[in-house]
């Protein structure tokens, strides 16, 4: 389960990403949990009244994941989420202290800077994520969102909200998450890197259904 300490953030200490698997459906009671409110404010995109939801569990050492977010996700948000057909959640599910770490910065620049810091980690990972001193490169990065070291530290010393990130991936694992990335839809489970066209294929079908 991913659970990370203080000492752990401070340390930056690097791990290996869980593979994904190949997108499968899958629906468990677990899930069904998935719609309530958690700890931290969702980091949601598109309209709230969507007729469908997808939520993503991810990290950011995750090649997969950053292939998504890179590759895949804007053509889904052009597609589905800025023409008010899903609403995409994006959830925090850390495999490993820089992750954890990453995230938290993300949380610390604001909501409306948490989508230019997880897109800039992703695009910037050899600075941080593979650099000599992950620390330092983070601190770098942030300096392009006003971070000073100071606060840099401060954020990654913050307790409360790495408690927070913790819980948000606990509710993943509750659900059946083993590795990133992994999407439910409508609350059924997609395990794995989609393509544009592997994802509107289980998105097109809960469409015209409605």
């Amino acid at each position: 389960m991913p659970l990370f300490t203080r000492r752990d953030l401070m340390l930056l200490a690097a791990a290996s990403a869980l593979a994904g698997a190949s997108p499968a459906l899958a629906q468990t009671e677990a899930e069904k949990a998935l719609a309530q409110s958690g700890p931290l404010p969702e980091n949601s995109f598109g309209a709230a009244q969507a007729p469908v939801t997808v939520i993503e569990y991810a990290s950011l050492t995750c090649h997969r994941c950053r292939d998504f977010h890179l590759k895949t996700w804007p053509a889904v948000k052009a597609k589905y989420v800025d023409t008010g057909k899903i609403q995409f959640v994006f959830r925090e599910f850390p495999l490993n202290a820089l992750d954890a770490g990453g995230f938290m910065l993300a949380r610390c620049a604001g909501e409306k800077g948490w989508h230019g810091v997880v897109d800039m980690l992703y695009r910037s990972d050899e600075a941080w994520a593979h650099a000599p001193d992950p620390l330092e490169g983070l601190r770098g990065l942030m300096r392009q969102f006003g971070m000073g070291a100071e606060q840099v530290n401060a954020c990654l010393a913050d307790q409360s909200l790495l408690d927070g990130v913790n819980a948000v991936a606990r509710r993943g694992v509750a659900a059946g998450v083993t590795g990133t990335p992994t999407f439910f839809i409508n609350g059924r489970k997609a395990a794995g890197m989609m393509t544009v066209d592997e994802f509107s294929a289980l998105i097109d079908p809960l469409l015209a259904a409605r």
